[in-house]
């Protein structure tokens, strides 16, 4: 498949004008009938060449061990009209973090992908990172920074390290973003990371890395033994989601879930109250959809987890979705 961005927008753009776009409810008759004209900008897109990177967390045998390439996301989002996406970084050894940077860059000035934009590796708390971000301070592609914070050290989060902190201010001043990515346990610092960096905008990726099991019903459990216990309750975690959503500084990504469904066994029944609890708190102009592929792939394909996410949203307005799948998007990393 080849994909030209600009002639491809430019045919978006004149049927958006003469109405002939239907952006409506996702017609419910199986996957293959989705409506394949919903625009869509993916928020939370991986792409790495095992050739050129090595990322220490992938394992022999892990499905997930082979490179995906620009174009094996092109076949998995064929026919979905993903218009732009954002490349996420894949936590590579950390000294390859400014290959990986200058890498996406280069993909985004070219026209031959949907990738515009990016949220590149780094740490903001280690010596050097003032360096290593200012090289990007004039880049009209890094929109922002992630790190996934490993176990607590010492008694301290990585979130609550003061170097850490003045690090996440930098990308305030800077105009940049950081994403959250930290279990539901961890909720609460992310929140006080959020409240000691005011002038900083975040994004809480996968709506809080929620486990759908953890919303199962006592009957699902019993019908799904295998599937195992949740990795953690459902309330405390609802609790932490609407006391984050009440910072205006912070946008939710809604991904990630599927990822965690057991595979074969999961439902859009079963990812709905993550779902919903998360564009329920947040509002409807400070939630981004996001593929989260090609980790989705554990248990959906990038077409089933937009199908079932059309599914659990589609009684609400067009507005709603156009915000969700594009519009906030566009907006809060100035894509459009």
């Amino acid at each position: 498949m080849v994909f030209h961005r600009r002639g491809f927008l430019r045919r978006v753009a004149a049927l958006l004008g003469a109405g002939s776009l239907s952006l409506g409810r996702v017609r419910q008759t199986g996957a293959d009938s989705l409506d394949e004209q919903l625009e869509i900008v993916d928020t939370h897109q991986h792409l790495w060449d095992l050739d050129k990177f090595r990322l220490p967390w992938l394992k022999p045998g892990d499905p997930l061990c082979r490179s995906f390439l620009t174009e094996d996301y092109l076949k998995a989002t064929e026919g979905l009209s993903v218009t732009r996406a954002v490349y996420m970084e894949v936590a590579v050894a950390p000294e390859q973090k400014l290959a990986e940077a200058e890498f996406v860059i280069q993909l985004c000035r070219r026209e031959d992908n949907p990738t515009v934009a990016a949220v590149i590796g780094g740490m903001p708390g280690e010596a050097g990172f003032r360096d290593y971000i200012l090289r990007f301070k004039d880049s009209p592609f890094v929109k922002g920074v992630r790190q996934i914070p490993p176990p607590a050290r010492g008694g301290r989060f990585l979130y609550e390290q003061h170097d850490f902190v003045a690090g996440i201010r930098l990308l305030g001043r800077l105009g940049m973003c950081f994403d959250l990515c930290m279990p539901p346990g961890r909720l609460q610092e992310a929140i006080r990371l959020v409240d000691a960096c005011p002038d900083t905008r975040f994004v809480c990726d996968h709506c809080g890395n929620a486990d759908p099991k953890a919303f199962w019903s006592d009957s699902r459990r019993r019908d799904h033994p295998r599937a195992g216990p949740p990795s953690h309750e459902a309330e405390p975690w609802r609790r932490g989601m609407a006391e984050l959503a009440k910072r205006d500084s912070v946008v939710c990504k809604i991904s990630g879930i599927v990822a965690r469904a057991p595979r074969e066994a999961w439902t859009a029944d079963d990812l709905a109250p993550i779902i919903n609890h998360c564009l329920e708190v947040f509002g409807p102009d400070r939630v981004m959809f996001a593929s989260d592929w090609p980790v989705c792939t554990r248990a959906a394909t990038l077409r089933q987890w937009v199908t079932a996410l059309r599914e659990v949203v589609g009684q609400r307005s067009r507005e709603e979705q156009r915000k969700l799948f594009a519009q906030n998007a566009d907006r809060f990393y100035g894509l459009a």
